[in-house]
C-alpha cells in the first residue's frame, strides 16, 4: 500500500497516512517510507500514528477520519516526546489516546502516566496499557 492508499480486508479497511520519521537502518540502508494507519474495524476507527514526529496534517487526519482511538509515540529521540504527543492528540481529538513507543531502549525513557495526565487535562481520556492488556469502548 502506498501513502494515502486504502484497502478493504476481510476484517475491515486500512488506509495509510504520512508519518515523519527517519527510515535508515544501522548501516545506512533505506528502509522505506514511514507511515501511519487509519484502521476501520466495523465502523470503529483507530489511528495508529506509527513512529512519527508531530505534524500539522494530523488535524486533517482527525477531521476526516474521526478516530475513536489514537496511538501516539511518546519516547522522544526517535519520535515525538510527551508534549508533542499531547499536541498531536489535541489536533486529532480522539475519544481515547494511548501512548506507545517508549521505554523499549535506554534512550527513550518516558512516563506514560505523565502523558495520560496531560491528555486528560485537555479533556481527552488517556489510557496507558500494560503488555497484553486490552480495552473496550
Amino acid at each position: 500500500m502506498g501513502i494515502g492508499g486504502q484497502f478493504a480486508f476481510p476484517f475491515g479497511s486500512v488506509k495509510t497516512t504520512i508519518a515523519h520519521h527517519t527510515a535508515k537502518g544501522p548501516n545506512g540502508e533505506y528502509l522505506g517510507e514511514p507511515c501511519g494507519f487509519i484502521i476501520n474495524l466495523g465502523g470503529r476507527i483507530i489511528y495508529h500514528t506509527g513512529d512519527t514526529g508531530l505534524f500539522k496534517d494530523m488535524k486533517l487526519i482527525g477531521k476526516i477520519s474521526k478516530p475513536e482511538i489514537m496511538l501516539a509515540p511518546i519516547g522522544d529521540n526517535y519520535t515525538m516526546g510527551i508534549d508533542d504527543a499531547v499536541r498531536a492528540v489535541d489536533f486529532v481529538q480522539p475519544k481515547i489516546a494511548i501512548p506507545m513507543h517508549y521505554n523499549t531502549f535506554p534512550v527513550i525513557p518516558a512516563d506514560p502516566n505523565e502523558f495520560v495526565a496531560k491528555v486528560e487535562a485537555i479533556g481527552i481520556k488517556g489510557k496507558a496499557l500494560n503488555f497484553g492488556e486490552t480495552i473496550e469502548l
